[in-house]
């Protein structure tokens, strides 16, 4: 299947600054386009673009104040499954990890290490045999015991304070798991992105960019979706990292508000 894929973001800036973005599809997915993103920032300026140190493509702008417009769009290719599941992979000894799963066993800024969640993760999912199916558990856990809530949402939450509140938007949720996950010596890293009302109910609610996680289970990683807790078609991720703070779209270095926020996934016919 293609996807359309794209945005419009337009930023007012107070005062001249610089802007970090991570806009484009990830790496991992860019063999999938069929074509160059048609990514465009007005007014036109020099990038500097650069790799981050979680593999992100990312670029950084110099701006004055004023408005600054970010747009871009893409068709890309996706194989119009699912996201794969695989109740046998096996749950691996800490000692036995690749090395480079390990940063994502260790606690970051919004998945706080707090000896309730540690608590929690080994007396509801400790038993449970096989690193997929203890992940799922999580999964399970944290979508019954989280009201999504766009009202609530707020920037600095951390997981355990997710847990305390029981509400949160989707990078909570995905904060919470990511946390119990680790909790219990599994790699999980966050993801932000594309994901479009394909094949399920339209949602009302304006499109945007969405948060889920990849887990290492079994010698590979798998996305899990704590928010929706079931699985899904055309997930695009754009950035990854340890968390959020790890995966900001766009990060700007002075005062500044959103003007124009609108996101666009969704299918096209080949």
């Amino acid at each position: 299947m293609l996807i359309k894929l794209g945005f419009d973001i337009a930023l007012r800036v107070s005062s001249p600054t610089a802007i970090v973005y991570a806009l484009h599809v990830h790496p991992s997915r860019q063999k999938d386009l069929l074509g160059p993103e048609n990514f465009r920032i007005e007014p036109e300026m020099p990038i500097h673009e650069f790799t981050d140190v979680f593999g992100n493509r990312c670029g950084r702008i110099a701006v004055d104040a004023g408005l600054v417009r970010f747009t871009n769009n893409a068709v890309i290719r996706d194989n119009g499954q699912l996201n794969s599941i695989a109740p046998d992979a096996s749950y691996a000894d800490v000692r036995e990890l690749p090395l480079d799963t390990l940063p994502y066993i260790q606690p970051s800024r919004y998945c706080d290490a707090d000896s309730v969640l540690l608590d929690i993760a080994w007396a509801n999912f400790g038993q449970i045999m096989g690193g997929w199916n203890k992940v799922q558990a999580i999964c399970d856990f944290v979508h019954g015991s989280l009201q999504f809530d766009y009202l609530r949402a707020r920037a600095n939450r951390t997981a355990l304070q997710t847990y305390l509140e029981g509400t949160g938007v989707c990078r909570d949720y995905t904060h919470l798991a990511i946390t119990l996950c680790r909790a219990l010596n599994i790699p999980a890293r966050y993801c932000t992105g594309y994901l479009g009302d394909i094949g399920v109910p339209l949602d009302p609610a304006p499109m945007d960019f969405s948060a889920w996680f990849e887990a290492y289970v079994g010698g590979q990683w798998y996305s899990f979706d704590p928010r929706h807790n079931t699985r899904r078609v055309g997930m695009v991720p754009m950035a990854k990292g340890k968390d959020a703070g790890d995966c900001a779209l766009t990060t700007v270095f002075s005062q500044h508000s959103v003007e124009t926020f609108h996101v666009t996934t969704y299918e096209v016919s080949g």
